[in-house]
């Protein structure tokens, strides 16, 4: 049994990122000095770095498992450097992930290129594209990922675009060809029953801005449900 609490928004400023950022962190910083999982709702994917520098603050490098159709790994995107296409890249650079310990999945589309995947690899990242989420099955996948993965603090990041706009419409980056929502529920429980979870997130969510109605936020709810149901199973048996 899990007891949540709503604990509110973080004081951001949609033109101040670095400000709006500070903010999230010392948040979700409150949440985890307490000896709390944040559950945190985006916002874009730019909040994954305050987030987890938060959790890392308190954990050390910890692991993550990234669902998502982009790496999120540029070192800038149109000339910015803190954008939804960047955390990831400066929390592995800055020491609050631990690369060893990083799985991509559900990875598709025509960016980042051939620099962004280079540099993963001297990183040691591990990527699974939606070809290998079809080809080995998402079962396989979860195993391989808990493997790498292994003991240790691990944060969750889950951008909803992972989903096929089918089942996911309402997001700023759509793209063809993704995950089903039972398959990415099923992993979310999965995961966070079987790892150590110090955190996550749901992002790039527009519940009724796309597509139909508020499909995109009933998913990103049970997205959340079911890390919660994961986390609760965990702690049962430990």
């Amino acid at each position: 049994m899990l007891r949540v609490v709503d604990y509110g928004d973080a004081a951001v400023l949609p033109a101040d990122p670095a400000r709006s950022h500070a903010a999230i962190e010392a948040t979700v910083g409150e949440v985890v000095t307490a000896g709390l999982v944040p559950i945190v709702l985006g916002g874009d994917h730019s909040i994954a770095e305050p987030d987890i520098r938060a959790c890392a603050k308190q954990h050390g490098a910890v692991g993550l498992v990234h669902f998502d159709t982009h790496t999120d790994t540029g070192t800038q995107v149109f000339g910015v450097e803190v954008s939804h296409g960047t955390p990831m890249y400066r929390l592995v650079r800055d020491g609050h992930v631990d690369a060893s310990r990083y799985v991509q999945i559900g990875l598709r589309g025509y960016w980042p290129g051939e620099p962004e995947f280079a540099w993963q690899a001297e990183q040691g990242i591990t990527s699974f594209f939606m070809h290998d989420v079809r080809t080995l099955g998402i079962e396989a996948i979860v195993e391989r990922t808990v493997q790498i993965v292994g003991a240790g603090p691990v944060f969750l990041s889950v951008d909803v675009d992972v989903l096929d706009p089918a089942f996911a419409p309402g997001t700023g980056t759509p793209e063809p060809g993704g995950m089903t929502s039972a398959d990415l529920l099923w992993a979310v429980r999965a995961l966070a029953e079987r790892l150590e979870l110090v955190g996550a997130d749901v992002v790039e969510v527009i519940p009724t801005g796309v597509g139909s109605a508020d499909v995109t936020a009933l998913v990103a709810d049970r997205i959340v449900r079911e890390a919660l149901t994961g986390i609760a199973l965990r702690r049962r048996l430990h």
